[in-house]
């Protein structure tokens, strides 16, 4: 009997301490993201520009901000905030923080300066409390060329499917530089690595040109879910975000199409905003929000977009904030951590400036949501 227990005991260590917390609940219910509706502002940084935000496998919240690539860490799901940790040397941000679901590593780009630039990749193995530079190798794409890092949203982990274990972020190639003349030959495409961040591989390009600053979303069928900032003022529709649906794990984009319904940020200007994204981790659900301006002019007016079908369709919409919101990053709480039914978004503004970090649920999304037009929101969520 005491034998039976002594490893019955062990058995309850080694699936508390040994097998990544990804591993066992990677995915959840959709209880917890519908508690009580709540909503909280916190400035955690001043000046300066460039949010991404992440959760990592043990539940611990990750703001990464700035030119000089800093991060803050929360372990108790966005309430309070630790220290400000340097990533880098100053550099000029990478963003697309990915956090490697089959280790716990988290991973982080930086470049020498604006793109095209050298690159260097930062690994943390101790939850983002240290980071070390690290060599990799990183292919070109089909077309020769060899991709650009910056200011792309976070990656993800494959969860599903052939390629399960994947890493997988979006990138974009510059064409010679970032001068309008040569806005033309931009495209957005997407990096992976199937050991653990040691190897990159680029994926053909994005199917239109002129795209820059996109985001990626694994839905649960293991197809990919691609949503592409426009970076080139004489495209049509050109402040209207752009998608495409990938079925070989990231390698190849099919179906791409203009998005009417979501704007590119302001709809004065001559090119778009960098948006969020993330995918609820949600069983057997493809319930998506998407978060930039809505604004006529001016970047200002930040608000939710919530799918509900892997983003076929937008039918709702919510304000998170009314003044000052640039660029974005937007991720999802982890079941069984202290994360589990937040939704973050991590936005250049709010109401002290700065980078603000926004925690909401989705109930908080639903009653304060207005009808887009493009589709309906399911009858399980309305009340």
């Amino acid at each position: 009997m005491k034998r039976t227990l002594l490893i019955f005991c062990f058995a309850v260590f080694l699936a508390g301490t040994l097998i990544p917390q990804s591993a066992r609940s990677a995915e959840g219910e959709i209880e917890p993201f519908l508690k009580p509706s709540e909503l909280t502002l916190q400035t955690l940084f001043n000046n300066e520009r460039y949010a991404n935000v992440v959760v990592t496998t043990k539940g611990t919240v990750l703001a990464v901000w700035g030119r000089d690539l800093r991060v803050k860490r929360s372990e108790d799901g966005g309430s309070t905030w630790g220290p400000t940790i340097k990533i880098g040397q100053s550099t000029f941000p990478g963003g697309g923080v990915t956090v490697d679901e089959n280790s716990g590593d988290i991973l982080a780009f930086t470049e020498q300066g604006h793109p095209p630039s050298q690159m260097t990749m930062f690994r943390s193995k101790d939850d983002g409390r240290t980071w070390q530079a690290e060599k990799i190798t990183m292919h070109p794409d089909s077309k020769g060329n060899v991709t650009a890092m910056h200011m792309n949203e976070h990656g993800i982990t494959l969860r599903h499917g052939q390629h399960k274990g994947r890493l997988l972020r979006a990138s974009r190639y510059y064409g010679k530089s970032n001068d309008r003349s040569n806005w033309p030959t931009h495209y957005t495409s997407a990096v992976y690595s199937d050991d653990g961040g040691k190897t990159w591989r680029t994926s053909d390009p994005f199917p239109e040109f002129g795209t820059g600053e996109a985001a990626v979303a694994e839905l649960s069928d293991g197809s990919i879910y691609y949503n592409s900032r426009v970076h080139w003022q004489e495209r049509p529709r050109n402040l209207k975000r752009r998608e495409a649906r990938s079925t070989d794990g990231g390698q190849t984009w099919k179906n791409w199409r203009i998005v009417d319904i979501l704007p590119d940020g302001p709809q004065d200007t001559n090119y778009g905003c960098m948006g969020g994204l993330t995918r609820l981790p949600v069983k057997g659900k493809d319930i998506l929000v998407y978060s930039n301006c809505d604004s006529p002019s001016g970047r200002r007016l930040g608000t939710m977009w919530a799918s509900f079908d892997g983003g076929k369709t937008w039918p709702v919409k919510s304000l998170l904030f009314r003044n000052a919101f640039a660029y974005s990053s937007l991720t999802s709480g982890r079941p069984g951590t202290a994360t589990e039914g937040w939704i973050y978004c991590f936005f250049e503004g709010g109401p002290n400036g700065g980078g603000t970090m926004a925690r909401f649920n989705l109930s908080w999304l639903l009653k304060n949501a207005v009808a887009t037009g493009d589709g309906k929101v399911p009858q399980e969520y309305q009340d």
